[in-house]
């Protein structure tokens, strides 16, 4: 072969490999980040050709899968009451993608889970067209109802509500809500409907119960108390406390004050939790110390994410304070910010007698043929208080709902805790204050269940907004129903 020859031989053969070194890394190297591309439109066309898993409720589905005719997508997710479950399914959206549960457990619903490969293999043996599995929750129907009805009409809030014993979540309601089922297809008309949702300036997509922090108010006083028994600041809640009236905060001129005229002055711990004692809460944290009360706040989950498995924002107790802000921050002020799921997680701590369980929504995985094909245990997160300190607090919380702020809260017959809050709002204080409640449900056979609920009422007027008066009977109507459906 002369030489010329040779060159385009050779030439020839290193084009040949480089097409073979392309194509194996294509299949092989690149196949599963192809695969999951968002522009392959195969991918989304595949995820719809057959009805999705659902998502399970107290044993019923709360989502569906509809035929689509003259379309490339074969099915579109639909939702029974889509925007009471919306905070716990998200959504599947043929032109938006989906969120949430449906995002997270995506291969589980379309059945391309790898746990799933023998069951799609024996399918296609048998020719039985391919389905998905199910998520089944740990919610409650009864709770998720009563705890969206409360809020409807209040303006914008959430609710949260855990099983103590076992961190099983068991409402989670956001309001204002939209409805999944009405972007679920591929149509201009679907698209516009989301994008209208996501620009709409109250943030109906909002999932307050795990992704907006508020400042807690008041509510964060059971912090603040756990911290001083735990730190061995006070160990007796029915000895004073030395708590002057007025009280000026450290490095300063200002006296923090109460709401209205009140019995604060050396006030022992129940009766300051009982009437809402700033002075006596913000003097305990700045006695303290910053470093001691931001301790307390992260062993009951401060400063981080939850994953439930739907993320949870990080509720935030501050880093770097000065002692009036550590007074401030101490009340649920100044930079202190929690959400209804950490306000819960905080309750749901108190009530199982110290022991901080982690929240989970997500009970067990289901193949096609309710095989399970995963089951969540619960584990515990830590211990922020011991037994003898838990007890003390649920004594205090329970006369805040006997004989204080929290009577809205009672249930006949049944041991009821809790605390009110009314958290400031605005540059000073200049719209409506974000009314909260917290509390824990007690029977013979144990406390089944923690709330927390915060409502942002812009309707209401601004004498009329506390936790006691807007978000206690809530809390109340969760409770009963979660104890009326252990009965």
């Amino acid at each position: 072969m002369n030489k010329p020859l040779r060159r385009i031989a050779i030439f020839c053969g290193l084009l040949v490999l480089a097409l073979l070194v392309r194509d194996n890394w294509l299949q092989y190297v690149q196949a599963d980040k192809l695969a999951e591309h968002t522009m392959n439109r195969r991918v989304p066309i595949e995820r719809y050709a057959q009805p999705r898993g659902d998502i399970i409720v107290d044993g019923n589905p709360i989502t569906g899968s509809k035929k689509v005719d003259g379309d490339d997508f074969k099915y579109k997710r639909t939702y029974k009451n889509g925007p009471m479950w919306s905070p716990v399914t998200g959504f599947a959206s043929q032109r938006i993608g989906a969120t949430q549960i449906e995002s997270i457990e995506d291969r589980i619903l379309t059945g391309n889970d790898d746990r799933l490969f023998f069951r799609r293999s024996l399918d296609m043996l048998t020719g039985k067209k391919k389905e998905g599995g199910n998520v089944v929750t740990t919610l409650n129907a009864a709770a998720q109802k009563a705890a969206y009805n409360g809020l409807k009409g209040r303006g914008k809030g959430a609710v949260a509500a855990i099983d103590p014993e076992t961190g099983a979540i068991l409402a989670l309601a956001s309001t204002p809500s939209y409805d999944p089922s009405r972007f679920a297809g591929n149509t201009n008309k679907e698209a516009e409907t989301f994008q209208k949702l996501d620009k709409d300036r109250d943030k109906p997509m909002l999932n307050r119960a795990l992704r907006e922090t508020y400042p807690p108010g008041s509510t964060f006083k059971v912090v603040t108390a756990a911290a001083a028994l735990e730190h061995g600041l006070y160990s007796d809640i029915d000895s004073k406390t030395r708590s002057p009236l007025p009280w000026v905060m450290p490095d300063t001129r200002t006296e923090l004050k109460n709401e209205g005229p009140i019995p604060c002055k050396n006030a022992t711990l129940r009766e300051a939790l009982r009437v809402s004692c700033n002075t006596v809460f913000g003097k305990i944290g700045s006695d303290l110390g910053k470093d001691k009360m931001r301790e307390t706040a992260e062993e009951f989950g401060f400063n981080e994410e939850q994953f439930v498995p739907v993320r949870s924002n990080a509720s935030n107790f501050p880093k770097e304070m000065d002692k009036p802000q550590t007074a401030l921050s101490s009340i649920g002020q100044f930079e202190t910010a929690a959400t209804p799921l950490q306000m819960a997680m905080v309750t749901s701590a108190i009530a199982n007698d110290g022991t901080l369980m982690e929240p989970y929504m997500v009970r067990e995985l289901q193949a096609p043929n309710l095989d399970v094909v995963e089951k969540h245990s619960p584990k515990e997160m830590g211990n922020p208080l011991s037994k003898e300190n838990a007890q003390k607090l649920q004594d205090m919380m329970q006369t805040v709902v006997n004989e204080g702020t929290g009577t809205k809260a009672k249930i006949p017959g049944v041991t009821v805790g809790g605390k009110t809050g009314t958290a400031q709002h605005g540059l000073n204080n200049s719209k409506n204050p974000y009314a909260w409640f917290i509390s824990y449900a007690k029977t013979d056979s144990g406390s089944p269940v923690a709330v927390a609920v915060v409502v942002e009422d812009s309707n209401a007027a601004r004498d009329d907004i506390s936790g006691g008066g807007l978000a206690a009977p809530i809390a109340r109507d969760v409770m009963k129903a979660v104890l009326d459906s252990k009965k």
